[in-house]
This record gives structure tokens, C-alpha cells and sequence, in this order.
């Protein structure tokens, strides 16, 4: 079953799991179980995603119920009217806070403005040798981003070099392989744990919140990271 955090009769939200596609995808012909068919089956009724998120990243998931509905919120999307929160745990130390405003190249060689803003909330560092040093350094940031281009989070860290951990192919493969031998890590510690938007409707201003998932809260753990408002 899927956790919905919020529904009425025009949205409805979910805590999408790290692994599950959104819907169908070319790059992705392998799953068999998708997020919209999951969520209509349980549910009973047709869902229209407004939004997207990649198959390894959790988190908040909005869907309109009906078609009217639907193009509301794709206008309020397109025209940033809805503020997007992210948790990453990064490779080392980020500066504490930073603007990255860095063009993106999309799958059609289309040229992209993308913009993200993050701050660093914690710091970490654990007895993990990596690259002739006794320890590893990592960082817990929530990021905003301005703009929605494909993998932007991911690429936009890895630009800065402090790419997210666990994420593939914009990451540091060392690192990941690091932490699939040493801890398991098989997934990407990246979670939309709010949306911040006006009802299509009503109006009035809806903050949904999503806990961090399992996989998260572990990697949290081994980093002495306290994610206590994010469980």
C-alpha cells in the first residue's frame, strides 16, 4: 500500500518509495509496477501525475483526480508558483549556502536554464577510509530548486563536486562502490520531503510533508546525522 499523505476530491499525495517508477518509461523497460497504476488500483479511480520524480529518489508525489484539475497545477508548476523541498546527504563538506545556477543539456541537446538553491544543515564524518585518508567527510543540505530540468539535483551536485550519495550515474562511483561494500547501500540518498503549493481549488496554502525512508534513516545513522524531524 501506498502512504498518502494528503486527499479530497481534486489531489491527491503520496510518500512515492525510493525504487518505484512514476509511470512507463523508455530508459526504465525492466519495472512491471508503476506508481499511477498503483495508486488508481488502491484508490479505485483514474490519477493524473502533475509532477515527476526519478525512480531512486522518495518523497512527496502530487496527483490531480481529473483533467481540469491537473491543468491548474501544471500552470502553477511551470510558473514556479509551487516551492519544491529536497533532503541530499552529499560527498564532503558543501559551502553552507550557494545559488547554483548552471545550464543543463536535456536528452534532445536542448540547452536548459536550471537553477538550485541549497543550504547545508549537518556536517558528518566517520573512520571510512577513502583516497589515503583514515576518514570520509559527508553533509546533510536541503535544496530548492527553481526550475524542474531532468536529474537537476543530481547534476547540479555533482557540478559543484559534492554529488549526492548513491546516485548513477551523476556521482562519484568510488564512493558509491565504497558504501555498496562496506554498508549495502544500494540506493540514492535523495528525499522531496515537502511540497509547498495553493490548493487548485480552495486556495489555501497546502505544506505536505513526507518521512525519510528506511534506507535514509540507516545512512543517517551511520553518519550520526540527526534526521529526528524528518522520521
Amino acid at each position: 500500500m501506498l502512504e498518502i499523505l494528503y486527499q479530497d476530491e481534486y489531489i491527491i499525495a503520496i510518500n512515492k518509495p525510493s525504487g518505484l517508477l512514476v509511470h512507463k518509461s523508455f530508459y526504465a523497460r525492466d519495472a512491471k509496477v508503476y506508481a499511477i497504476q498503483e495508486l488508481r488500483n488502491q484508490i479505485g479511480q483514474h490519477v493524473y501525475p502533475i509532477h515527476r520524480l526519478d525512480r531512486k529518489t522518495s518523497g512527496v508525489l502530487l496527483f490531480a483526480l481529473d483533467t481540469a484539475v491537473l491543468k491548474i497545477m501544471n500552470d502553477r508548476f511551470a510558473t514556479r508558483e509551487v516551492e519544491k523541498k529536497y533532503l541530499a546527504i552529499l560527498r564532503g563538506w558543501s559551502p553552507e549556502e550557494l545559488t547554483i545556477d548552471y545550464d543543463l543539456t536535456n536528452d534532445d541537446d536542448i540547452t536548459q536554464n536550471a537553477i538550485t538553491y541549497f543550504h547545508r544543515l549537518q556536517n558528518a564524518e566517520v573512520a571510512l577510509a577513502f583516497n589515503n585518508k583514515p576518514t570520509s567527510r559527508y553533509c546533510l543540505v536541503e535544496a530548492i530548486p527553481e526550475t524542474g530540468r531532468m536529474h537537476q539535483l543530481r547534476k547540479h551536485f555533482k557540478h559543484i563536486f559534492h554529488p549526492i550519495l548513491g546516485s548513477r550515474p551523476h556521482g562519484c562511483n568510488k564512493q558509491n562502490k565504497l558504501w555498496l561494500e562496506n554498508f549495502d547501500l544500494k540506493g540514492m540518498m535523495l528525499h522531496a520531503h515537502q511540497l509547498i503549493f495553493n490548493h487548485p481549488i480552495h486556495n489555501q496554502q497546502l505544506i505536505l510533508n513526507a518521512k525519510v525512508n528506511e534506507e535514509f534513516s540507516r545512512v543517517g545513522t551511520i553518519l550520526n546525522l540527526d534526521l529526528s524531524k524528518y522520521e
